[in-house]
C-alpha cells in the first residue's frame, strides 16, 4: 500500500535516478583515495537503481514497504520539484555491502527517485579527519544537505557544521544536536525477536549462531532478543555467540560461521556491518540464515530465512522536505515498528507459509504494543533475574544491556 500511495505522489517527476560523482582532489592521497571509491562505485549503484527501480514499480522499493505512521505522513506531502536540493551522503564501506551500507544507500537511492539527480554521495570514508575534508567538498560543490550515515561520523560533522551554519546535517544515531545539526535512527530489537522466532521454527538442530562485533549495548539487545524469540517457539533452543572484535572483517567472519556450522548449528545470524560473506559461507555450508540491516536474499536466496532491515527512505524524505520547505527543526529523532523505520526483509522460499503467518502475526503484535519481548521475569546466563516478575523495561533502559540471557552460550570479552 505504501508503495502505491508514495508513486502516486511522485511517479510524474521520477524519469531517471541520475547519479553525481565528486571530483578527485588533489590535496592528499587519502581524499583522492576516497574520492576513487567514489567514482569506482557510481556504476555499482546506478545498476542497483535500476534494479529498484524496476522492483518497485518505477520507485526503488527503499522509498517504503513497511507501512507506518511516518510513510503515511510522507504519502500526503506536496512536494515541489522545482526546490531540488543538493544532497551530500557519507558511507563508511561500500554500498554494496548488502548491510548498513546498503541500507543506507537504500535511502540515497528513494531521495533520488523524489529528487532526480540531488544526490552526491562517497563510500569508505574512514571516521577521522578525512570525513571533514569530504563534507567540505560535498559544500564547496554546492551540497546544503549532509547525511553522515555512520556513528563515527557525528564529531567530524558537529566540527563542520559549525564551520558551515547554512548547511543542514542529518547523521544517523548521534547523541546530540546543534542549531543546524539534527540526529534520527530506530530500534531494530523488535524485528530482530521476530526473525528469531522464524530460524527456531526453521532450525532442525535447535543450536543458533550468532557472530557479533562487539559486546556494546545494542548488539547484547539484539543476540537476547533474538534468542527470546527462539525460545518463545522452542524453550530448548540456544544460541551461540561469537564476537569477532570488528564491525566488517570478511575474513574473521567466514572462519566464525564455520566454527559455529561444525558445532551443529544450522542457523546463523549476525550484527556486523557486512553481513554478506556469512550469508555466503552459510550457504556454502548447508546452513540457513538470518540477515541484518538489509534484505540480502538475493546473495543466497534457498539458505535465506528473512532478516531485520531498515527502512530509511520515507524518514529521509520526510526531514529533507522539511529543511527544503523551511519547518526542520533538529531534534534526537528515534523511530521504531509502528512508525515503519524498520521491517522484516521478505522470506525465503524455505519458508513454510505456515511459519510466514506465525511471525507476521506476531509483527501485528509488536507494531501495536500487545507483544513485549522483554516482560519479565527474564534471567541471565548464571540465572539472576535481571528483568523482574511483570517488568517492561523502557526503552533507556533497555540500552543500558550489559549481559547475556539466560539461553544464549558464549562470554562477554572483556
Amino acid at each position: 500500500m505504501l508503495r502505491k500511495r508514495i508513486f502516486l505522489l511522485v511517479s510524474s517527476l521520477f524519469t531517471v535516478a541520475l547519479l553525481a560523482t565528486l571530483a578527485a582532489p588533489s590535496a592528499s592521497n587519502a581524499q583522492s583515495a576516497t574520492m576513487a571509491a567514489t567514482m569506482a562505485g557510481t556504476m555499482a549503484a546506478m545498476s542497483a537503481t535500476m534494479a529498484g527501480t524496476a522492483a518497485a514499480g518505477g520507485l526503488p522499493a527503499a522509498c517504503g514497504t513497511s507501512g507506518g505512521t511516518v510513510a503515511a505522513e510522507v504519502a500526503a506531502l506536496k512536494i515541489d520539484p522545482a526546490k531540488k536540493p543538493k544532497i551530500g551522503f557519507l558511507f563508511v564501506g561500500p554500498v554494496d555491502d548488502f548491510g548498513y551500507n546498503y541500507a543506507a544507500n537504500q535511502g540515497r537511492l528513494c531521495l533520488e527517485a523524489i529528487w532526480p539527480g540531488s544526490t552526491v554521495y562517497a563510500e569508505n570514508v574512514p571516521e577521522n579527519a578525512e570525513a571533514e575534508r569530504v563534507m567540505e567538498k560535498m559544500i564547496q560543490d554546492g551540497a546544503t544537505i549532509i547525511y553522515p550515515t555512520s556513528y563515527g561520523h557525528f564529531d567530524p560533522a558537529t566540527r563542520v557544521a559549525k564551520k558551515y551554519p547554512n548547511v543542514t546535517f542529518l547523521h544517523m544515531g548521534g547523541p546530540s544536536t546543534l542549531p543546524n545539526l539534527g540526529t534520527f535512527f530506530g530500534n531494530i530489537w523488535q524485528m530482530v525477536y521476530l526473525s528469531g522466532v522464524a530460524a527456531a521454527k526453521v532450525s532442525k538442530s535447535g543450536k543458533l549462531g550468532y557472530i557479533v562485533a562487539f559486546p556494546i549495548p545494542q548488539t547484547l539487545l539484539n543476540v537476547n532478543a533474538f534468542e527470546l524469540g527462539a525460545q518463545s517457539v522452542n524453550p530448548k533452543v540456544t544460541t551461540t555467540v561469537v564476537f569477532t572484535g570488528s564491525w566488517c572483517d570478511p575474513a574473521k567472519m567466514t572462519s566464525a560461521s564455520d566454527t559455529l556450522v561444525d558445532q551443529g548449528i544450522d542457523v546463523l545470524t549476525m550484527h556486523q556491518d557486512c553481513p554478506k560473506p556469512i550469508i555466503e559461507e552459510a550457504a556454502r555450508k548447508g546452513a540457513m540464515v538470518v540477515g541484518y540491516h538489509a534484505d540480502g536474499s538475493s546473495v543466497a536466496p534457498k539458505a535465506w530465512i528473512t532478516g531485520s532491515m531498515w527502512v530509511w527512505g520515507p524518514t529521509m524524505i520526510e526531514m529533507t522536505n522539511q529543511i527544503i520547505s523551511g519547518t526542520f527543526k533538529p531534534s534526537i529523532l528515534r523511530y521504531g515498528p509502528a512508525e515503519g523505520i524498520v521491517d522484516l526483509a521478505p522470506f525465503g522460499p524455505g519458508v513454510p507459509q505456515d511459519v510466514q503467518d506465525m511471525v507476521n502475526k506476531l509483527k501485528a503484535g509488536v507494531i501495536a504494543g500487545t507483544v513485549f519481548p522483554f516482560t519479565g521475569p527474564i534471567t541471565d546466563q548464571s540465572g539472576k533475574v535481571v528483568i523482574a516478575d511483570g517488568v517492561k523495561p523502557d526503552e533507556a533502559t533497555l540500552e543500558t544491556m550489559n549481559y547475556l540471557v539466560n539461553g544464549v552460550i558464549g562470554t562477554m570479552p572483556q
